[in-house]
């Protein structure tokens, strides 16, 4: 068979029935209609009671599954029943984390993918097509704009970039071609807010799709599909796992430009285990509580680096002196655990001595897990750029990013105090 089976709520009622108020409540809940985001991260997707009575959603481990009997094929093709018959299209487990991640984004469906890079390659591949063009935002992740500078373009399909921010300079530059417009929200590392309605708006008046990648935000800061933006992406590597102990993606919308994305993944095969769904579906349950930690933890971190004699500059939408801070403010509930700074008068070996210093931050790539990681972009990622294409990416030789995750504020202040010192 080529066509998974369709995305309804475990638990709803069946087709021409009328809800019962117990029904409807467990639906609205299921939706994460009318509750908080962190009763929404807990419940969401999930039905109220579950195999073998279980709390938890069981993993189920199986690449195939059996039919009764060729009635059972036959009303899985006319959509009469909804359950799963090769793990290519689907699991019970992805299901479930599929409904609790468009309901926290507030959309129609959700479809996850293997990591954040699939889930963006699938959207942009399940709609763009020879002579199309896409534009993104200049500070978008390089590995997104290298996979359609690269890639795509070998398919004839067009690549353009515009200066983060300048809105008139991204209208200006819609043609007839013109697909779709990416944007991240904050970018990584310099944390620039995008407009979402203001894209979104964009969009709508020219007849172009908008994406934006929301792994920074989550949707627990930001929720771009309110704006009217038509995708969101996440690598729910980061925040949405929380862990470091995982890796996936997921693409949010409408179930009208889902289904195609959908479709494309099951012939790509894109996707994540049964036991990756369960760890992600762990994860999200406390995406609030670690939210509300990384913002607390970000905003005083920042604070802390702002005001010290050995630092040159900070990069967090949190502190009024960063570009994007006015906008962040009115559009978003916290700021996040990113925190970019330039260490005063350093190369980019004394810099490198600052990072090797910590204790408590460890160095590693990646962000949004409970453990605060540290690094160099320089080293970490753009060692092998030629300075001056890493200079047309703002990235310093005295610059440090900071992974902040939910240790103690006071802890994590000392231990970047200390190696701001040892760095002399």
């Amino acid at each position: 068979m080529s066509r998974p089976a369709p995305d309804r709520a475990s638990g709803s009622s069946p087709p021409g029935a009328s809800p019962s108020p117990a029904d409807a409540a467990e639906e609205a809940l299921v939706a994460g209609r009318g509750c908080g985001p962190s009763t929404a991260a807990v419940h969401a997707g999930e039905a109220r009671q579950k195999l073998a009575d279980a709390v938890t959603d069981p993993i189920v481990a199986s690449s195939t599954f059996t039919f009764r009997d060729t009635r059972a094929i036959l009303d899985l093709l006319e959509e009469k029943t909804s359950r799963e018959e090769y793990g290519r299209y689907g699991n019970p487990g992805e299901r479930v984390v599929e409904r609790k991640l468009a309901a926290l984004d507030g959309g129609e469906m959700a479809v996850l993918f293997g990591s954040g890079m699939a889930a963006l390659v699938g959207v942009l591949m399940a709609w763009l097509n020879a002579g199309d063009e896409v534009i993104f935002f200049d500070e978008c992740y390089h590995r997104s704009r290298e996979f359609c500078r690269r890639h795509l373009t070998r398919f004839g399909v067009g690549f353009r970039e515009v200066k983060t921010g300048d809105y008139a300079a991204l209208e200006a530059a819609i043609g007839p071609r013109t697909r779709m417009l990416v944007s991240e929200s904050p970018t990584n590392p310099h944390l620039s807010i995008a407009d979402c309605a203001t894209l979104a708006d964009i969009g709508r008046r020219r007849g172009v799709m908008t994406l934006i990648d929301a792994t920074l935000c989550t949707p627990y800061n930001c929720r771009p599909l309110d704006a009217g933006v038509d995708f969101v992406i996440h690598s729910a590597t980061k925040y949405l796992g929380g862990h470091n102990d995982l890796l996936a993606g997921v693409a949010v919308g409408s179930r009208e430009r889902l289904e195609p994305v959908r479709t494309l993944r099951g012939i790509m095969g894109g996707i994540s285990s049964p036991h990756v769904c369960y760890l992600l579906e762990r994860g999200l349950k406390t995406l609030a509580l670690r939210m509300e930690r990384h913002n607390a933890n970000g905003l005083e971190v920042a604070r802390f680096l702002e005001s010290h004699p050995r630092v040159e500059r900070v990069w967090y939408p949190g502190l009024a002196s960063h570009p994007y801070h006015a906008l962040a403010a009115r559009t978003m509930r916290g700021f996040g655990g990113l925190v970019t700074f330039l260490v005063k008068d350093a190369d980019w070996q004394r810099t490198a001595r600052v990072v090797d210093a910590a204790r408590i931050l460890r160095i590693g790539p990646s962000l949004g897990g409970v453990e605060s990681l540290i690094e160099q972009p320089l080293v970490m990622s753009y060692w092998n750029y030629p300075p001056e294409e890493r200079r047309s990416f703002g990235i310093h030789d005295n610059m440090i990013r900071l992974a902040l995750g939910i240790e103690d504020a006071a802890d994590l202040v000392a231990d970047l105090g200390r190696a701001l010192d040892a760095a002399g």
